[in-house]
């Protein structure tokens, strides 16, 4: 998602203009609109214009509207976004107050303006806009003389940088040519790594290759990491682990993902991370119940306490059409930020995340026990039977 201009006022009233790249910034755009919003963008209408001689005929015209937006409809197959609303500015084509229907388009500019954004709205803006977020896995990909360095993100993966080095053959008693490319090919992409990898983000880095050139790579880099002291590369050692594929090009980043020893490796990453936090919190509920809390009551309850150690929260709860219920829910994410908590927003087009669903879509595994609200549920349960 590219933002390309963003004006909120002091009490957060104002307006965002975004442009959609990838068809996971049309789920982004979904999870942003509000019923009572206002969407501005061009769209196609079909106008009725009458000739001199008095015929009537139509045509399609591409036009800038702004709704207020009164239904949202996402396709998540196809990935297309459709709102429908009433205009709500002058317009040669169109009527104030009549219905219309926008259909937003990757690549197609919006602006989108609303009385209150709140954090978790603009938090979500700033993580479509930023690919480093969510791209917690790196790879690079190479052969003798190519090599990518490229970002995983959950749904798409960015080629930071293509390296090409032109690497003579070996000769019969001279191969000093052949071996001073290869040492200049591989300090390029020592070099990219270091500039387009964010270790603090990234949790592990594949490096892909046919035949040895990862064995030779790996050693060549932290062989010159010790010589020049780079604690950058030292102390990230052990996030690299190398992998075979079939070639330096973009499309074998496949194989390695596929790999085993690379599926087990990624566990820890933020596609993985939803499912072990859910997974945490079952664990919990079956040995230590007094620790793992569901529901928004009993969860606000534990809130209030400051028990909260990590809050699971389905993004479909801010989705609500009722404005206090959906500020009920970005407080209490707020407070439990506030209170050092870990907060996860799951997707509700995540296996996760319909799991969550299930459980009210909101859960919550605790620091310490709180009994209390555990003897009250008895007690109010006891009371009503």
């Amino acid at each position: 998602m590219k933002l390309v201009r963003k004006d909120l006022e002091k009490d957060n009233a104002g307006q965002v203009t975004l442009i959609p790249e990838e068809p996971e910034d049309m789920w982004h755009t979904y999870n942003l609109l509000q019923v009572g919003d206002s969407l501005r963008a061009s769209t196609i209408r079909k106008v009725q214009t009458e000739s001199s001689t008095g015929s009537v005929g139509s045509n399609r015209i591409r036009t800038t509207l702004t709704l207020c937006v009164e239904t949202i409809d996402f396709d998540s197959q196809a990935c297309q976004l459709r709102v429908k609303g009433t205009n709500i500015q002058e317009n040669e084509y169109v009527k104030m107050g009549a219905y219309h229907t926008i259909e937003l388009e990757p690549n197609r500019q919006f602006t989108l303006a609303k009385k209150q954004w709140d954090s978790v709205v603009l938090e979500r803006i700033e993580q479509a806009c930023d690919p480093a977020w969510s791209a917690d896995v790196a790879a690079v990909v190479m052969q003798e003389g190519l090599a990518h360095v490229c970002l995983v993100t959950p749904s798409m993966t960015l080629t930071r940088a293509k390296v090409e080095v032109n690497i003579p053959r070996k000769r019969k008693g001279n191969c000093s040519q052949h071996d001073r490319a290869l040492e200049r090919f591989y300090e390029q992409v020592m070099q990219a790594i270091q500039r387009h990898i964010n270790f603090e983000v990234v949790k592990c880095v594949l490096v892909a290759s046919p035949g040895f050139v990862r064995e030779q790579f790996c050693d060549y880099m932290f062989q010159q990491a010790v010589k020049t002291d780079n604690k950058l590369l030292l102390e990230n050692r052990s996030k690299f682990l190398q992998v075979h594929s079939s070639s330096g090009h973009k499309y074998a980043l496949k194989e390695a993902l596929c790999d085993p020893a690379v599926t087990s490796r990624l566990s820890d990453t933020k596609a993985a991370g939803e499912v072990k936090a859910l997974d945490d919190f079952y664990k919990m509920l079956q040995h230590e119940p007094d620790r793992a809390f569901y529901g928004l009551k009993h969860v606000e309850k534990a809130n209030e306490a400051m028990a909260i150690d990590t809050l699971l929260i389905s993004d479909e709860l801010f989705r609500h059409q009722d404005v206090a219920t959906r500020a009920r829910y970005v407080k209490l994410v707020d407070s439990v930020r506030e209170n050092m908590g870990t907060v996860r927003i799951f997707s509700s087009l995540h296996v996760s995340g319909e799991q969550l669903g299930q459980l009210t879509g909101v859960a919550a595994i605790l620091r310490f026990p709180v009994a209390e609200l555990s003897d009250q549920e008895d007690e109010s349960s006891s009371e009503e039977d």
